[in-house]
């Protein structure tokens, strides 16, 4: 019986991808609320730039830690059990976050944070992989990262509008208010993962019997042409460690963007909370747009090199005319949308690389180290800049810094990743 490839990986999205898109959007949105929090906190609890960026950065430093093993157990145990036992412990941490009050406590609760949340990005993409075959990729993955991009655009008017109408609210403060409002409904979610989550494609009963073996055919004919080697071996990987660079140089632009973002806004001229949440989305909405057409060209044209690059050099032209354009809120805008649609249309691309040569066991760990090491730009870029702009009292050295990192990224792709001719050899190449 011939199979409808279109109408299987409709079903096949429409019960994988939604629940995992919400996940990432709280997981993003409790990430980096503390860009908006910092709106009201650091005047409230009196931090500096630099105690902000560094409480903001060390939350990578625990995801770091954990960030392998996580993965490695996701393997072990199950997606459904392990994902949602993490949405659940950094929903609870990060509603806690709501009773810091000095920079001590403020790093700690991070920290923590960080702990809690390693594992759940490369755990939705190792688990993605299950399910998409290669040339599906993109645009699943581009579909995914609409979540990141949705938590600038929803997740700015909601943060704008909680410090605007419920500061002073019940006695908490705003940004109190903006935490625990972003932290609950992740410990709801990690419950409702928990009791519906599919775990293999054998085992659902959304598919037919014939849809299941043709899927479970086409994964298992992937696997057999990948690497499955040790840690050790992904070690010693030199073309390993070069995407882990890639995804550094890019994580250096995110959490750049994402950190701070609001207070660039702030400085372009707007007034209160609600009008940078609400100038905060266009970025968001922009990049949404060009994350979908990447995907759906790399998939259609079976190439990844050149949208990488491309997607790169977008980003750093946007932080540059940020700096360029810092007095001009309307052209400013327009930096800042160019530099969002850059930065996030790279993940979908990107993560469809590892994915291809790795398998098992070794992909899981593969992805989550990558992850975790590029992750430490998390940590990098938000301290870097704070500390930057309270030595100059600019942002615009830290600004071009990023996108040095950034023309940096798109250097890397187009001399170490291969063309679609050299694809074949990829798995190859990997295993030495």
């Amino acid at each position: 019986m011939s199979i409808d490839e279109n109408a299987l990986f409709r079903k096949v999205s429409l019960r994988i991808l939604p629940v995992l898109m919400l996940g990432f959007f709280f997981s993003y949105l409790n990430r980096v609320n503390v860009g908006f929090a910092k709106l009201q906190m650091a005047n409230e609890l009196q931090f500096s730039d630099a105690v902000y960026g560094f409480g903001a950065g060390i939350f990578f430093v625990g995801y770091f830690l954990l960030e392998i093993p996580s993965n490695v157990i996701l393997h072990r145990v199950g997606a459904r059990r392990w994902i949602s036992r993490i949405m659940i412990t950094w929903g609870l941490l990060s509603c806690a976050t709501i009773f810091v009050r000095t920079p001590m406590q403020f790093y700690v609760m991070r920290f923590l944070l960080g702990l809690a949340e390693a594992g759940f990005i490369p755990g939705a993409i190792y688990y993605m992989s299950q399910w998409f075959p290669a040339a599906r990729r993109g645009r699943a993955w581009g579909t995914f990262y609409i979540a990141l991009a949705s938590s600038g655009v929803i997740g700015g008017l909601i943060s704008g509008s909680i410090l605007e109408f419920f500061s002073g609210l019940g006695g908490l403060s705003g940004w109190q208010w903006l935490i625990l409002c972003e932290g609950v409904p992740t410990i709801v979610l990690g419950v409702y993962i928990f009791m519906r989550m599919s775990e293999q494609i054998r085992t659902v009963n959304w598919l037919s019997d014939d849809e299941k073996n043709w899927l479970s055919g086409a994964m298992a004919a992937e696997d057999r042409a990948k690497v499955a080697h040790g840690f050790g071996g992904l070690l010693a990987n030199g073309y390993v460690w070069a995407l882990v660079a890639i995804y550094f140089l890019y994580n250096v632009g995110l959490y750049a963007i994402s950190f701070w973002m609001p207070t660039l806004i702030q400085r372009m001229g707007a007034k209160d909370a609600l009008a940078i949440g609400l100038l905060n989305a266009v970025p968001g909405l922009c990049a949404i747009v060009c994350m979908l057409a990447f995907g759906y060209s790399a998939d259609r044209f079976r190439e990844r090199k050149w949208h990488l690059i491309a997607a790169f050099s977008m980003a750093a032209v946007g932080f540059v005319l940020s700096v360029v354009w810092q007095s001009e809120p309307v052209l400013g805008i327009v930096a800042l949308c160019v530099a969002n649609m850059g930065v996030l249309s790279i993940p979908s691309l990107f993560w469809a690389v590892p994915t291809s040569f790795l398998s098992g066991v070794t992909a899981a760990a593969g992805i989550a180290m990558i992850n975790s090491i590029g992750n430490l730009a998390g940590f990098v870029s938000p301290y870097m800049i704070g500390s930057l702009k309270q030595m100059t009292g600019r942002t615009d050295v830290a600004l071009y810094v990023v996108a040095g990192g950034l023309v940096l990224g798109a250097l890397l792709v187009a001399a170490v990743m291969q063309t679609r001719k050299g694809q074949r050899g990829l798995a190859a190449n990997a295993s030495r």
